[in-house]
């Protein structure tokens, strides 16, 4: 796999960089671990700690940059145990498995607390695959909404530093205009692409698939504090037909299925302007009552 030359300009590259950390000779032996060191960045803040979709790109860059990297991601799957702070993190990859075309990887995040205690803050697992040329079809079905040059892009809140990096063009099932408890159906779809534009790989995609808000928001109207609990995303596309989708924006359709006892999950699609299916990502989110 050809890996990407970021650029240091664009806000998205600069929080997803990593940079290598030495590892002791203690260390050489541990299946072939790597380390780097991390820092959020300031336009890519949440409410409450960092967007979790940038974080999950930070853990899809360690796999990238590994240098015993097999083919290219088809699964990744981010499970965050903690809040993460604003500050420095190190994130640790290491492929557990590799075979003749397949690879599985395991990723953590930590960091460090004001008493110097190393705590994990995000766990990963992801599978790389060498693709071969095979019989493809979708069954999915692309939703027929209105090209995004004749949508009006979404008004972003001032307090969320993140939104502000993506340009959205809600289609349907926007966010709620007054918080007074109404029932809808959980369905969202918007077009989204980088803000400033910039070209699609896998670690922006990855990001791109937590930028729909809460399904619990849009279901009954209640600001409810939310927390995303775990995600995984499927890589329907190669590297070459990300290329190919260049800044082009994105068509996210997202929908629920339960709200159970705190907990909610979220199924969502990511459709190129050309009409292929290039991820599914499905959520488990925390909701507080």
């Amino acid at each position: 796999m050809k890996r990407t030359t970021v650029s240091a300009e664009h806000p998205f590259d600069q929080a997803v960089a990593l940079a290598p950390v030495a590892i002791t000779a203690h260390e050489h032996g541990r299946e072939a671990a790597r380390h780097w060191q991390g820092q959020t960045h300031p336009d890519y803040m949440n409410m409450v700690g960092p967007f979790g979709g940038v974080i999950a790109a930070q853990a899809m860059n360690a796999i990238l940059q590994h240098p015993e990297l097999l083919g290219e991601p088809v699964s990744f799957t981010a499970n965050f145990a903690a809040a993460v702070q604003a500050g420095g993190f190190r994130a640790q990859a290491r492929p557990v498995r590799t075979n003749r075309s397949t690879q599985h990887w395991q990723v953590t995040l930590s960091q460090t607390n004001s008493e110097g205690v190393d705590s994990v803050v995000l766990t990963a697992t992801a599978v790389t695959a060498k693709r071969r040329q095979t019989w493809s079809a979708v069954d999915a079905v692309m939703p027929d909404v209105p090209r995004p040059a004749t949508v009006a892009r979404a008004v972003q809140p001032k307090h969320m530093a993140w939104v502000r990096r993506y340009d959205t063009r809600p289609c349907a099932g926007e966010v709620p205009t007054e918080w007074n408890g109404t029932e809808a159906d959980s369905v969202t779809q918007l077009w989204m692409r980088d803000d400033p534009p910039r070209p699609l790989d896998f670690c922006s995609l990855t990001a791109l698939a937590d930028v729909f808000y809460p399904r619990v928001w849009r279901r009954r109207a209640f600001m409810t504090p939310v927390g995303t609990v775990s995600m995984t995303v499927y890589f329907h596309a190669s590297a070459a037909e990300l290329a190919a989708t260049g800044t082009d924006y994105l068509l996210g359709q997202a929908r629920a299925q339960s709200f159970f006892n705190g907990f909610f999950d979220q199924s969502a699609e990511l459709w190129n302007e050309s009409g292929h299916l290039l991820a599914t990502t499905h959520q488990i989110v925390y909701f507080k009552e």
